[in-house]
C-alpha cells in the first residue's frame, strides 16, 4: 500500500485529493496546524485518514514525520490563501507559502530523496503576465505577497528538481471552485446569496468588479492532474486550467438564471470591494497537460456553477424552518445531485 501526505488536508483541494487517494487504495496521512481547525470538509472520510498536528515550520519536524510515516508522495496544498489575510502579516505569508516548501525540498534530500512531491503552485505566480494565455515558460511576474511566495516556491522546486535529482513538480493552478470553497471567495459568495436571496433568506448581493475575469475549473479536476503528476517517468511542472475565460458578471448571471432570477435586481455594487483593474488576463494554456498526462477537465464552467448553487440551495433548506421552506427550494435541493460529479462526494 502506498503512503501520501498531504498539507492542508482541511482545505477544499485537500479534502478532494483525500478522496481520490483513499479511492485508489492509498494510506492517507494529512497534516493540521491545530486539531481544532476546522475539518467539516473531510468529517465523511475522518476515519480513514491519519491527522498529524504539526507547526510546517519547524525543518526538525518535517524530517521526523517524513521518518515516521515514510511517504512515497507528497502533496503540499497547505498555504494562506485568502485575500484578507495576505496584508495582515506578509512575513507569515512568505514563510509558510514558500519557505516551507524548501523546508520540505531539503528534509527530503536528508531522510529519502525517493519520496515524490507536488508543489500547489498558482497563476498569481505570473501576476501581470507577458503573454495570453500563459504556459509553463511564461516569466513569473507577481504583483502581490501570495504571487511572491509562491513564485520562490515554484523556484525552489525547479532548483531541487534540476540541481538535486528529486521529483519534485509545481502544479500551477489556476482559479478552481467547488461547493467546499471559503465562504470568502467570490464564487461561494454568488453562491450563496442566489440560493439565499431564492429563499427569502437575504435580500441583496454586495459585490466590487463585475467585470474580472477568471480561468475558472472544477477543484476536484484539478487535484486529480496532480495525482498523474506524480505517476510519469519524469518530474515537470504543468499548468492546470480551462484555457477559457469567464467575468464574474457570467458567474452571477449563471447563478441566479439556474433560480430563475436575474441578478442585476439584487446587485449592489460595494465600492470598498472594488480590486485595482487588471491590465492583463490569467488565463493559462493547459495544452501540456492535456498532452503529457492525458488530463482534461470534466466539469464545464456552466456545470461548475450549477454545483455550487445546489449545494447552497440544500444548505438553506437544511437551516430554514420547515413552514418557510419554498416549494422550489424543496425542488431544487432534491435534485441538486443530477450536477454533481458522480465520483465526487459534495460536502458542504
Amino acid at each position: 500500500m502506498r503512503t501520501a501526505l498531504i498539507t492542508g488536508i482541511n482545505g477544499q483541494d485537500g479534502s478532494y485529493l483525500a478522496e481520490l487517494l483513499l479511492a485508489k487504495g492509498y494510506r492517507v496521512i494529512g497534516t493540521t496546524p491545530d486539531r481544532s481547525v476546522d475539518q467539516e470538509r473531510i468529517t465523511h472520510i475522518r476515519e480513514q485518514v491519519e491527522l498529524v498536528e504539526i507547526d510546517l515550520r519547524s525543518q526538525h519536524l518535517l524530517e521526523s514525520l517524513l521518518r515516521q510515516h515514510k511517504p512515497q508522495e507528497i502533496y503540499n496544498l497547505a498555504a494562506r490563501a485568502s485575500s484578507n489575510d495576505l496584508w495582515t502579516d506578509p512575513v507569515l505569508t512568505g514563510d509558510i507559502n514558500g519557505l516551507t516548501v524548501t523546508r520540505w525540498l531539503a528534509a527530503i534530500l536528508k531522510v529519502d530523496p525517493r519520496i515524490r512531491f507536488a508543489q500547489a503552485s498558482s497563476s498569481e505566480i505570473f501576476g501581470n503576465p507577458d503573454e495570453i494565455p500563459q504556459t509553463e515558460t511564461t516569466p513569473l511576474r507577481p504583483r502581490n505577497t501570495y504571487g511572491i511566495a509562491k513564485g520562490y516556491a515554484h523556484w525552489a522546486v525547479g532548483l531541487y528538481r534540476e540541481h538535486q535529482g528529486i521529483f519534485a513538480c509545481s502544479a500551477i493552478l489556476y482559479n478552481h471552485e467547488s461547493p467546499r470553497r471559503g465562504h470568502e471567495f467570490v464564487t461561494r459568495k454568488i453562491a450563496r446569496a442566489a440560493a439565499r436571496i431564492s429563499a427569502g433568506q437575504q435580500k441583496e448581493l454586495r459585490l466590487g468588479r463585475l467585470d474580472a475575469q477568471r480561468d475558472w475549473g472544477f477543484a476536484g479536476d484539478y487535484v486529480q492532474a496532480m495525482w498523474l503528476m506524480l505517476q510519469q517517468a519524469n518530474a515537470d511542472d504543468y499548468i492546470v486550467a480551462t484555457g477559457e475565460s469567464h467575468s464574474v458578471c457570467d458567474f452571477c448571471e449563471l447563478a441566479f438564471g439556474h433560480l430563475g432570477l436575474d441578478y442585476r435586481e439584487f446587485m449592489v455594487e460595494d465600492k470598498n470591494d472594488r480590486r485595482p483593474p487588471e491590465h492583463r488576463q490569467l488565463l493559462g494554456n493547459p495544452d501540456k497537460a492535456k498532452r503529457v498526462l492525458g488530463w482534461k477537465p470534466s466539469v464545464d464552467f456552466p456545470r461548475l456553477v450549477r454545483m455550487m448553487v445546489n449545494a447552497e440551495v440544500a444548505a438553506c433548506l437544511a437551516d430554514a424552518p420547515e413552514s418557510s421552506r419554498s416549494s422550489s427550494v424543496r425542488s431544487r435541493a432534491k435534485n441538486m445531485v443530477q450536477d454533481n460529479p458522480s465520483s465526487q462526494r459534495e460536502n458542504t
